[in-house]
């Protein structure tokens, strides 16, 4: 099993129609990339403006590797730009216990 990112963007239902390309263009490229394993994407019930990503990578470095290429900041400066805030970014690896 790899590690896990646990992402997290809130976002007003009027951004909508700008951000659901940038996310769809960076879930592509994401998917394409060594060490890429899944995504899923929930939104919140009560508040579909607050999803949390969950992806599966095979190490923290492919996903670090892709975060720091291009392609990867470019729209993720773009998405942040739009929300007005910082996409939160948590790193898990699985236990032994």
């Amino acid at each position: 099993m790899g590690v896990l990112i646990i992402i997290k963007r809130v976002f007003r239902m009027d951004q909508t129609k700008q951000l659901v390309p940038l996310l769809k263009e960076l879930r592509a490229k994401a998917e394409k990339q060594p060490g890429f394993i899944s995504r899923t994407t929930y939104s919140k019930l009560n508040d579909p403006g607050e999803l949390v990503v969950v992806m599966e990578w095979e190490t923290v470095d492919t996903w670090l590797k892709w975060m720091d290429s291009e392609d990867a900041k470019e729209l993720q400066w773009q998405i942040d730009s739009i929300i007005g805030e910082k996409t939160l970014f948590d790193v898990y690896k699985p236990e032994d216990f």
